[in-house]
């Protein structure tokens, strides 16, 4: 499948993974010391909802759309307030505009924190470094993510995220995610890993988890979250995380917050979720 940022920004796989790395985000500013964040597949950093790519699919009207304004339940607000506390005043301007993932973690980091954004994409690249301009926390690189990957860990800080999010535009994806994290756990073992991946063809997804349980790793969460019965001949209907060293509250408040998001966005009575440990502590 081709997943490349721009065509499906704000939709409900957005909305998911975003709202997640808010608030894992919002537990590392919990205490003084620095962190860092590595991004390697970063996109534009932003997207205007009225241009023409995110027009074409109209995808953000059922995710991010559904969302704003919505009534939160009160064991949910407290969860997805990090994230919506970005993205809202973006989407209300006269021209909407969703922030990825740069520009949330750099909306949520302190003076002291760092983060390191890879796009691979010449055109994307350029609009991402234009996007986090004159911030000196920030540095975008025009570089491939995989190899990004490799040069920045470990990083000087101590504490941190990586976010891996790569466009599954190539076959082998999900076994080239799960080899390029094992390397990376195995240079930083301490940071905490989000593996964002797309459910459509059932038996990589299951694959790709057992590749993770067979490498003994501890702490391993699995989330899971589709608008509708995945199928791999049908349009995307679900978004998979995999968070490695997650908070340790994450996964109670996950299991509220995707219940909360599945029906909130759900194209049918098909929507749900799961929230399961693959290796617990």
């Amino acid at each position: 499948m081709n997943y490349r940022h721009a065509f499906h920004a704000g939709n409900f796989a957005d909305v998911m993974k975003h709202a997640v790395l808010a608030r894992i985000l919002s537990y590392l500013a919990l205490k003084p010391a620095p962190f860092r964040v590595i991004d390697t597949h970063a996109g534009c950093g932003a997207y205007d909802l009225s241009g023409h790519a995110p027009n074409r699919t109209g995808e953000w009207r059922e995710g991010i759309g559904r969302i704003l304004g919505a009534s939160l339940p009160a064991d949910v607000e407290p969860v997805l307030w990090p994230y919506l506390s970005v993205v809202a005043p973006m989407m209300r301007e006269k021209r909407p505009i969703y922030p990825g993932s740069p520009i949330i973690a750099q909306a949520l980091m302190r003076t002291q924190d760092r983060l390191i954004c890879a796009e691979k994409h010449p055109e994307d690249a350029r609009k991402l470094v234009a996007a986090l301009a004159g911030d000196r926390r920030v540095k975008a690189i025009e570089i491939d993510g995989w190899v990004a990957l490799n040069a920045q860990l470990p990083p000087k800080e101590n504490r941190g995220l990586i976010l891996i999010d790569p466009p599954f535009e190539e076959p082998g994806e999900f076994g080239r995610l799960a080899r390029a994290f094992l390397v990376a756990y195995r240079k930083w073992h301490s940071g905490i890993f989000a593996l964002w991946y797309p459910i459509k063809d059932i038996g990589a997804v299951e694959s790709f988890v057992a590749d993770l349980h067979a490498s003994n790793i501890r702490k391993i969460l699995r989330l899971e979250m589709w608008v509708d019965q995945p199928d791999s001949d049908g349009p995307l209907a679900g978004s998979g995380m995999i968070i490695v060293n997650p908070p340790w509250t994450l996964k109670a408040e996950c299991e509220r917050l995707l219940a909360w998001l599945a029906q909130a966005t759900a194209r049918t009575a098909r929507s749900g979720c799961q929230v399961v440990w693959i290796t617990p502590e």
